[in-house]
């Protein structure tokens, strides 16, 4: 990574920090700080909670046997926080990312049913929310199977099954079980939410907005507390998931602010240990089988080791794909930073070639001469264009992309929605009308051409098929026919996929650290055709790579070692002082 910042070290570690959260977890320690805690509360509630019995394991075994004390730390961390001064409470949200088979689905159904036998206001709303139905189904059967096979409980609570409703008979407090709806929340304001597999709500292009009507009622007089529990996506994080799960690791780290009131409790590896060494795999620190039992803090109880490795054998090698849906949710693998399936190979070099100084005003002030890659699409598609520059003192390669779409492309391809917002909001993605996205596209291209950094021939590459907008861009631009250079996709790419490659190998490429492009350069899937590698868009399917083909247009024109612009004004300088 290339920086020219320096990073103080702050002289106290702000609320909810854990910079060991690593070495905790290596010790068999909950990867979170110690919270203060009201003792009465938390003792209360543990009480209650370790009385509780599985509904579903024969024997019925309560709580104080069958839960881990993992599990009740963040019990009395969401329910009994505490400022030792001013006796307010601290943790307002909490966020668990754990993998799967963990018993979480069980334990929230447990937590959700201590909250509501703590709270003594009246007439209160509680919701317990899950991304589908089946989920939903799951966690108010073992929420009302607790009730029903103890007698004391169900003088207490009263089940509603028709409703998925459990009330509380003393206070008229109700626990809503609901499964994931843009309405969820209407009428409503929760002073407790818990959400199971928030990762799942990552897919939904609405769920943001609902995150916001539940934490709206966190500003009244009050309170509203959010529990969020979760494995790791089966896909790169996206939307409000990895908005969280951003925000989670900042505080972790003591990046988010001095006095969050989110808790972050993060079963996951180091990022350099989640990534595959392709030169050694059997020395990948994941695949070792020792280092599992790290991120599982309920083996032995809900997860069976040797049916662990049994499932992994039969089930998670089968093929690349599903061992990188396997290990992301049991090892909490994050899509993208672990196993590349049939990928592009530069793509492994891609996280190290971040340059945070890099912008496109940086790269025209540092440059002595840039090249444009232009590939368009259609409504449901993504028109890329990037720009590589040459470094005037290293004469590295340094690259930014921008992509253009129009918003019926969020209607047409819902399942990337999410994700599109989340470049839009990086700046990385213009998603307006045909007329404002010309016009937009014309302002990029004219910026470059005034920069007058572009060599006289062959400066802007694009393919000559179905771009008509792109020609009309360029003309109007003032993009020269001579500047531009027709280049089909294909085999003919093949250049700019291994120079690419070797430019990322070797150190001599840098790029702004652009979501966008890490999204893209993921999901440049490679196909072998006879003596040729080739990276179409049949190949990557639904997942978007028209920026990633841009870039490689844009590296064959640099590849070719263009003249740089000769400035007309110095031209004419030195020629007086001749």
């Amino acid at each position: 990574m290339r920086s020219t910042d320096a990073i103080a070290a702050p002289s106290a570690l702000p609320r909810f920090a854990c910079p060991d959260w690593w070495e905790r977890i290596q010790r068999g320690e909950v990867p979170a700080p110690t919270v203060p805690l009201n003792e009465a509360r938390a003792a209360k509630a543990l009480a209650f909670f370790n009385r509780l019995r599985l509904p579903d394991v024969p024997g019925n075994p309560p709580l104080s046997e069958a839960c881990g004390d993992w599990f009740r730390f963040i019990l009395c961390a969401f329910l009994a926080s505490e400022d030792p001064v001013t006796k307010r409470r601290l943790v307002w949200e909490l966020l668990c990312m754990v993998p799967k088979k963990n018993s979480k689905t069980t334990y929230v159904a447990a937590l959700g049913l201590t909250a509501l036998y703590m709270e003594e206001a009246p007439n209160r709303q509680m919701l317990i929310v899950a991304p589908s139905q089946n989920v939903s189904e799951r966690c108010f059967e073992q929420a009302q199977g607790m009730i029903r096979i103890d007698q004391r409980l169900t003088q207490i609570f009263q089940v509603q099954d028709h409703h998925k409703c459990i009330t509380r008979r003393k206070t008229g407090t109700q626990l809503n079980v609901k499964s994931f709806d843009t309405q969820i929340v209407v009428g409503e304001i929760p002073v407790l939410t818990i959400i199971d597999e928030v990762h799942e709500l990552g897919k939904k292009a609405k769920a943001a907005a609902v995150m916001q009507q539940i934490r709206g009622g966190g500003i009244t007089m009050q309170g509203g507390q959010v529990l969020m529990i979760t494995t790791q996506s089966d896909e790169p994080p996206a939307g409000i998931w990895k908005t969280e799960l951003k925000k989670a690791r900042a505080i972790r780290e003591g990046k988010g602010g001095a006095n969050p009131i989110m808790l972050p409790v993060l079963y996951e590896y180091p990022q350099a240990l989640q990534r595959e060494d392709k030169k050694h795999p059997d020395k990948t620190f994941w695949r070792d089988r020792k280092n599992w039992p790290l991120l599982l803090p309920n083996l032995g109880r809900s997860i069976d080791p040797e049916r662990l490795i049994e499932d992994y054998e039969n089930n998670g090698k089968v093929n690349p794909e599903a061992e990188q849906i396997w290990v992301s949710q049991h090892l909490n693998i994050e899509v993208g930073v672990g196993i590349s399936q049939d990928g592009w190979t530069g793509a492994d070099f891609w996280p190290q070639a971040v340059d945070e100084t890099l912008t496109l005003d940086t790269l025209l002030e540092r440059c002595e001469v840039i090249t444009i890659g232009a590939d368009g699409g259609g409504l449901d598609d993504l028109m890329g264009v990037a720009v590589i520059g040459r470094e005037r003192e290293t004469r590295e390669w340094l690259a930014w992309c921008h992509a253009f779409a129009d918003p019926k492309v969020l209607e047409r391809r819902p399942e990337i929605a999410p994700r599109l917002q989340d470049f839009k909001a990086e700046g990385t993605l213009t998603l307006a009308d045909t007329k404002t996205r010309q016009a937009e596209l014309v302002k990029l291209l004219r910026r470059l051409v005034e920069s007058g950094l572009l060599p006289q021939e062959n400066a802007a590459g694009v393919d000559p098929n179905n771009v008509a907008a792109l020609f009309e861009a360029f003309e109007e631009a003032g993009i020269t026919d001579e500047q531009i250079k027709r280049l089909l996709q294909g085999r003919a790419l093949q250049p700019g996929l291994f120079g690419l490659e070797l430019k990322l190998d070797d150190g001599t490429l840098w790029h702004a650290d652009q979501d966008l492009m890490n999204w893209v350069v993921g999901n440049a899937k490679i196909e072998p055709l006879g003596n040729y590698v080739i990276v179409t868009k049949q190949i990557s399917g639904r997942a978007k790579i028209d920026p990633f083909i841009a870039l490689m247009q844009a590296a064959i024109l640099m590849s070719w070692n263009p003249d740089a612009p000769v400035d007309i004004s110095d031209f004419l300088r030195n020629a007086v002082m001749v």
